[in-house]
């Protein structure tokens, strides 16, 4: 059975557990709604919760460890020698599982693949052209050993989908009978539902931890791995960026650091200044009716998606600034794709992350200090300068951040603005990358993922996480300084 038509089944036990707890808190209480101790929904969502949480939750740690085993069993399944040079076996499973879903497909479709998936002496041949005649992709001849492992793939994933079936189902109808059972007028359903909630409200708060916890410990684990097949001296240490597939790579990571920095930076260099003048001009200067179009029509920006903001940059930013700076102008330009060309274009994205963000600050800045400003004789003007300003400032380093985390993590706009070019350079006007184009460059295509060279990404992820967070600690300081000045 599908997860999905699973989830709806116990959702309707839920319902119906709600319906019927409903009523057995009533019956219990003769119709009288004083005597119960709660009311009558709670007894409900009482049921309804003992229904829900503990199904959901077998089949959450069903998910997680059952793919472990079925892995771990084929795995066992592939001898080395199996494995063609050149090849890992993280690909060979790869290469089962997609075997595995094409065998499925073409079972479902009426090829002749049914029959051939239940004989463990199937002619390989035979099974490649039946999965190519049910429209299923197969690059090339299947092997017995690949066959042998996708069919046993297959039959424990249609055995563990009966089991978890099953197993949830039956915690299911448990819970519904403990909730009803519990439905009685003396029972404290409030309680109950409260603490529920409380415990899911802590679960929806710890998410956010969670992922990061699992995001660092798989970049970790990769990046170990890493390690082990490529010298960190030399990934820290080398100038050059050249991988590759072949052998012989050298993967340094300063050329694809700095051009991280160097594109950044133009784009701060941009937004910065148009952003918080805009912002100050919209909480300061600008009037009701004004600021009431101008801020929604500023904050449309953030909803461009980067592509689109990538073609600006390759087919509008790039072109003028060729004519500008070409060989038919100063003659520092080579090409449309430049750093100058991808900053532009990611400063202008980055105009309404800085203005509304410092926007908002600036209106939170009590008006009392302004009231007092003024008082003291200063314009207006001194009085955002001087009073303003300084006591927004935590909250506008804040969003400063925010536009340089997200200029750090931009992909698309590099890709088709800046070009492909890892070097090291200071001309602003020739072609270069960043971490993470490389990082979508490495994992693209059916390369090894064992090698260095795919493995590459992760260690790269790494600093650039490592990288953030440095950021985000240097900005923290400087907010909690003036925060002590102002407060």
């Amino acid at each position: 059975m599908p997860v999905f038509w699973l989830i709806l089944i116990v959702l309707g036990i839920a319902a119906a557990g709600y319906i019927v707890g409903r009523a057995q808190a009533m019956r219990s209480a003769g119709g009288d709604l004083r005597k119960l101790h709660s009311l009558p929904g709670y007894y409900g969502w009482n049921t309804a919760i003992k229904v829900m949480i503990p199904a959901f939750a077998l089949l959450c740690l069903w998910q997680m460890t059952y793919p472990v085993y079925t892995g771990n069993t084929v795995t066992g399944m592939i001898p080395e020698t199996e494995i063609a040079e050149g090849s890992s076996l993280d690909l060979v499973l790869a290469e089962v599982r997609r075997t595995s879903d094409g065998l499925h497909a073409a079972t479902a479709s009426g090829q002749l693949a049914e029959a051939l998936a239940s004989d463990p002496d199937a002619n390989p041949a035979v099974v490649t052209q039946a999965l190519r005649d049910a429209g299923q992709i197969v690059t090339s001849d299947l092997d017995a050993t690949v066959l042998n492992a996708a069919q046993e793939y297959r039959r424990l994933d249609e055995r563990g989908a009966l089991i978890r079936a099953v197993l949830v189902l039956l915690v299911a109808a448990g819970g519904l009978a403990w909730g009803v059972s519990d439905s009685d007028r003396d029972f404290r359903a409030r309680n109950t539902v409260e603490r529920a909630v409380r415990w899911l409200l802590i679960a929806a708060a710890s998410i956010a931890i969670l992922t990061t916890v699992g995001i660092v410990l798989s970049l970790i684990g990769n990046t170990w791995r890493f390690f082990q097949l490529y010298p960190a001296s030399e990934f820290f240490g080398s100038l050059t960026w050249a991988p590759s597939f072949g052998g012989g790579s050298e993967l340094g990571i300063w050329p694809l650091l700095w051009g991280t920095l160097y594109i950044s930076l133009v784009a701060l260099i941009v937004a910065v200044p148009v952003g918080l003048f805009a912002a100050i001009y919209l909480s300061e200067y600008a009037g009701p009716k004004m600021r009431a179009w101008a801020k929604p029509a500023l904050e449309i920006l953030a909803g461009i998606p980067t592509i689109v903001y990538g073609l600006f940059a390759l087919l509008t930013v790039g072109p003028i600034l060729f004519t500008a700076f070409g060989p038919d102008g100063a003659g520092w330009m080579q090409g449309g794709r430049a750093v100058m060309t991808a900053g532009i274009a990611m400063g202008i994205m980055l105009i309404p992350f800085v203005s509304s963000l410092s926007d908002d600050i600036i209106n939170a800045v009590p008006q009392a200090m302004r009231d007092g400003s003024y008082g003291l004789g200063a314009t207006k003007s001194e009085t955002i300068k001087q009073v303003v300003l300084p006591a927004a400032l935590p909250g506008i380093v804040g969003a400063i951040l925010l536009a340089a985390s997200r200029a750090i993590g931009e992909t698309m706009i590099v890709v088709l603005g800046a070009g492909a070019a890892a070097k090291l350079s200071m001309n602003p006007f020739e072609a270069m990358t960043t971490v993470t184009a490389k990082i979508v460059s490495q994992l693209t295509g059916d390369n090894d993922f064992a090698s260095p060279e795919a493995l590459v990404a992760f260690a790269l992820g790494m600093t650039l996480f490592v990288l953030t967070l440095a950021l985000n600690v240097f900005a923290l300081f400087i907010v909690r300084k003036y925060r002590e000045q102002y407060e």
